[in-house]
């Protein structure tokens, strides 16, 4: 029998006077069974920092071709693609080929890459 995923619900009260953004976040976040709880606070986190009327949380660990957290507009055009953890550099080429912007969160053990190193949060 399949783990299912573990529903959290969270209402967090937003004012972001950085970016005149003021709202009240109704997230209701699905864990899924090989996602630890560390990357799950991370994604909320993340939601949290880039908050928009247009993000949602995307399919990110079961599906391939979507985000984990994105931002789409009303002409489905991709505005924000952020991605989470130690990433794949196919799927950051993917990401920049497909949207606006992109923003990494790593987290974990460091990470070194040729001109930069991203330390671990």
């Amino acid at each position: 029998m399949a783990l299912k995923a573990t529903i959290y619900k969270a209402t967090i009260h937003l004012s972001d006077m950085d970016r005149n953004y003021y709202d009240t976040l109704q997230l209701t976040v699905a864990q899924h069974p090989s996602e630890t709880d560390q990357r799950m606070m991370l994604r909320m986190i993340a939601f949290v920092l880039n908050a928009h009327e247009d993000l949602q949380f995307g399919k990110g660990v079961s599906a391939e071709d979507e985000a984990t957290i994105w931002q789409i507009n009303y002409s489905e055009v991709i505005e924000l693609w952020i991605e989470l953890g130690q990433i794949d550099e196919k799927r950051i080429k993917k990401a920049c080929n497909r949207s606006e912007q992109v923003k990494l969160y790593c987290y974990g053990r460091s990470v070194e890459t040729g001109c930069f190193k991203i330390t671990a949060i």
